[in-house]
């Protein structure tokens, strides 16, 4: 091979190496699917994709809005996302594993105190309102009265607005459930058209407080009692996209504390959850960012705050929880993300393994090219050694003339071939050697040559003297 094509495999290695340091150091993009589009996830969501551009983190996220939770799960199982945003008893993707909670959403059920409604089975036969929020909220709603084995009822359009007498319409094991606006709450009470009111929402959220209050100026002595519903372990054997939400006392004040002691209940959960095939080191990545910057977040997103992990005990119980969670997610709550070594630890073994049985091949492939190099000098050489025997042999100048301008050809040979490859010093040191005792040997037979003519070339000398009258030389 020439050094110039030598040259430019090497050039060729150094850019394949370039090109691969390139491409592992470059940002993964994730598409995350938000829903609703004008939701709190969505302004969070957005807010973090911002901040991963903006420090060139090693991912980053292109958001796209859809305009309910529903469609952003379905992008997530259509594979059409990498994330989502998802409410699992919505809408539940195939192959969507939990990042992090972004809030949770509790059934908050209060009634005043007179109402005596303690429990979730003493709604039977009563009017439930429910301040709606979502297309979902109905549906969660009648899950968990079939529960209790109660059915639901819509009230007749014809039916008497603020007449107590038509309670008794309702048949046993029946509710009927009144949807309402927020405005509507404290008339409702007032005019006894509902006996206590629910909500689904974060018990943290303004939506939550104001519900409450209004409940408290619905009823007669301004205190109200909630509705716990301990069955929550149960609950979530049936439904299992529900979780059981613990509201803790004076969640929604402490004068007087409202709650006066914690209240179990159910509810469901936004959370972000990515595609099991997504690379779990990304996945971990996008995990640690989100909960490192929950505090720079929550000054665009304020529902940052309300953010948390997902709760499990072990490894294998966070991968094969009721919702599973992502593995790369995990990797970064325990702690154990992969580094570099981690990452390509079998490739680089690989890599190790194969790399010297390649390399051996490299070097046996180029012994046999220095063999086919040295093949060429070593015929030159073996025809310099033979000359020289073919010099002592000689008997007439021609021979020697002959066996000079095949030397001289040698010679010239081996100058080309010098100038296209290299020649160990050893060898062009045997050349030399060689050349110059051809050389020597040629000089020898010359002398040898003329120190034999004298007898003969002198007579013809001394005639030609003694035919120009010259004296001749003594």
């Amino acid at each position: 091979m020439r050094r110039e094509w030598l040259l430019v495999l090497v050039a060729l290695g150094l850019a394949a190496v370039a090109a691969g340091i390139v491409y592992l150091s470059r940002p993964t993009t994730l598409t995350v699917a938000v829903g609703p589009q004008d939701g709190a996830e969505a302004a969070l969501i957005e807010a973090y994709a911002n901040a991963l551009d903006r420090s060139r983190e090693d991912v980053r996220l292109r958001v796209v809005r859809f305009s309910d939770v529903r469609d952003s799960a379905l992008a997530l199982q259509r594979n059409r996302a990498d994330l989502a945003v998802v409410r699992p008893d919505v809408f539940l993707p195939e192959n969507g594993l939990t990042l992090a909670i972004l809030h949770d959403e509790a059934l908050v059920i209060a009634a005043p105190e007179g109402a005596e409604i303690e429990d979730v089975p003493a709604l039977a036969r009563k009017r439930l309102g429910i301040v709606v929020r979502h297309g979902a909220d109905l549906p969660f709603l009648t899950n968990l009265l079939s529960f209790y084995d109660l059915l639901p009822d819509s009230p007749a359009a014809d039916a008497p607005q603020g007449d107590p007498a038509a309670e008794t319409e309702i048949a046993a094991g029946h509710v009927q459930v009144v949807p309402l606006k927020i405005g509507e709450v404290t008339a409702a009470l007032t005019e006894k058209r509902v006996d206590a009111v629910a909500v689904i929402a974060s018990p943290a959220s303004k939506i939550t407080g104001a519900v409450v209050r209004a409940i408290e100026q619905g009823s007669p002595d301004r205190k109200i009692g909630f509705v716990s519903i301990p069955d929550g372990d149960a609950i979530l054997q049936r439904f299992p996209e529900l979780q059981a939400v613990t509201i803790p006392a004076g969640t929604f004040g402490g004068r007087p504390k409202r709650p006066d002691e914690e209240v179990r209940t159910v509810g469901a959960s936004y959370r972000l959850m990515a595609r099991g095939s997504v690379s779990r080191v990304a996945i971990a990545s996008a995990t640690q960012h989100l909960f490192e910057w929950r505090s720079r977040l929550a000054a665009a997103a304020p529902a940052a705050k309300l953010m948390k992990a997902p709760d499990f005990d072990t490894t294998v119980a966070a991968t094969s929880a009721r919702l599973p969670n992502h593995p790369g997610a995990v990797d970064y709550f325990e702690r154990e993300q992969q580094t570099f070594l981690d990452r390509y630890e079998d490739y680089i073994y690989l890599l190790a393994f194969f790399g010297g049985t390649i390399g051996s091949g490299i070097a046996w492939i180029g012994q046999r090219l220095a063999r086919k190099r040295r093949e060429r000098i070593d015929i030159v050489l073996d025809r310099l050694l033979d000359i020289m025997h073919e010099v002592r042999a000689a008997t007439s100048a021609a021979e020697l003339d002959e066996i000079a301008i095949e030397t001289d050809g040698l010679v010239a040979d081996v100058v080309c071939y010098a100038r296209e490859r290299s020649i160990d010093s050893r060898t062009v040191s045997a050349l030399i050697l060689a050349v110059d005792g051809v050389h020597a040997a040629i000089a020898d037979a010359r002398r040898r040559a003329d120190d034999s003519a004298p007898a003969a070339t002198s007579r013809p000398r001394t005639a030609r003297l003694l035919a120009l009258n010259l004296p001749a030389a003594e």
